[in-house]
């Protein structure tokens, strides 16, 4: 433990930044923390499941629980992320409630609002990307928000420039109650490296694919083992969900999964600091999406 740290006075608590996709949940989470523990991509609904993120501010840890972003359901999956969204906020001492400051608050943003009226927690706004956004629009939506829902505090941010991040951190490490922290100093985030290594190589698909491939894909960290000298080897599958996927994700000649693999391995090597040894294959499973084994892979909890 840091000797700087005030045992007595310690604080510690838990926010749930929840929010529509592509709401910038993501980028806020892993600027606070001060490292990556949540993959970003301009695709929406990146984020699958409850992934925390612990920052440390003065004698206060914060615990961050980036959430998927909250939207209309319509298949399996879709319900299974939005039950882990609004279970990640439950129970915790802080809602705080992403707004894209630019797309505004439109028809998307109605069943959270609704949800967010009648829950007990105290609730902070973050209006995000200010830099791009239209400043009187920023009023407006705030004004609308708060006659509606009735928030605590407002902050505007943008969490990709740095933009209000400080004056961010320091009040939710002051909203924190006092008590014991929750994790050792030094860890940063609630998921395995396993975990890490399959969002890692996800991140890539989306980056690298953009709009090519659908949003239904999945990446399974089949084996994770430490070699004898110290490096790493992983074996994953890339789930998709028809053949002509699986070319795209291929590429001419295997380039494209080459590409892949040869970004999410030294970004693998830079997180983990150690060697990493990448393998992956593609595989053409129909309905994954119905697999009770791979919704526990990846962190999901089943919903019928």
């Amino acid at each position: 433990m840091n000797l700087t740290v005030d045992m007595e006075n310690q604080r510690c608590g838990v926010v749930a930044i929840v929010g529509a996709p592509n709401a910038g949940k993501s980028t806020l989470v892993n600027a606070l923390v001060g490292q990556k523990v949540a993959i970003t991509s301009p695709k929406a609904q990146t984020t699958r499941t409850r992934v925390m993120g612990v920052a440390i501010e003065g004698d206060a840890q914060v615990v961050l629980v980036d959430t998927p972003g909250i939207f209309a359901p319509k298949r399996r999956l879709d319900r299974a992320m939005v039950q882990a969204a609004w279970g990640g906020a439950q129970g915790s001492d802080l809602i705080a409630l992403i707004v894209d400051g630019k797309a505004g608050l439109g028809p998307k943003m109605e069943p959270i609002i609704e949800a967010l009226i009648h829950r007990p927690e105290r609730k902070w706004l973050i209006l995000n990307k200010v830099d791009i956004a239209i400043k009187e629009k920023l009023l407006v939506h705030t004004q609308r928000l708060y006659e509606r829902v009735g928030f605590e505090e407002t902050f505007f941010i943008s969490a990709q420039t740095g933009d209000g991040l400080a004056e961010l951190k320091t009040a939710f490490a002051n909203a924190m109650p006092q008590g014991p922290w929750h994790f050792p100093e030094d860890q940063v985030s609630d998921a395995t490296d396993r975990m890490l290594a399959a969002e890692i190589t996800r991140e890539q698909l989306y980056h690298q694919l953009h709009e090519e491939l659908p949003y239904a894909t999945a990446v399974d960290t089949e084996q994770y083992k430490e070699r004898d000298d110290g490096s790493v080897e992983i074996h994953q599958q890339i789930l998709v969900a028809r053949p002509t996927q699986r070319a795209i994700v291929l590429g001419k000649g295997g380039q494209r999964l080459k590409e892949i693999g040869s970004k999410a391995r030294a970004e693998l090597a830079a997180l983990l600091g150690v060697k990493v040894h990448l393998y992956l294959h593609v595989k053409v499973k129909e309905d994954w999406e119905d697999d009770r084994f791979i919704y526990r892979d990846i962190g999901l909890d089943w919903v019928d």
